[in-house]
């Protein structure tokens, strides 16, 4: 049993010691940073042109105020900048068209 917990211990510590382990780890870090910054990107993208052509023509209805915020929030949790949360702002603002 003892020679088993041995050999546990020492694939162990040879994984968490061995550079390449920590390398993937790394790379897997690296990836999922990028795929956040290109979501938040398209997110930017997207509020940005939805709140310009709302605020181009000065209304908004209910459904595409419902839309913008659907899209905001989960921008906003992923730390967005302020000019989207300008921009939603300015359209809160917005007359409600019917």
């Amino acid at each position: 049993m003892e020679i088993r917990l041995e050999y546990a211990v020492t694939i162990f510590v040879a994984i968490f010691a061995c550079d390449g382990f920590w390398s993937y780890v790394r790379y897997r870090l690296e990836k999922k940073d990028a795929k956040t910054k290109a979501i938040l990107a398209l997110l930017h993208d997207k509020i940005y042109y939805l709140c310009e052509k709302h605020m181009l023509s000065g209304t908004i209805s209910i459904d595409e105020f419902d839309n913008l915020t659907y899209l905001y929030e989960p921008y906003k949790e992923m730390g967005g900048n302020g000019t989207c949360e300008h921009l939603y702002n300015e359209c809160k603002k917005l007359k409600v068209k019917e």
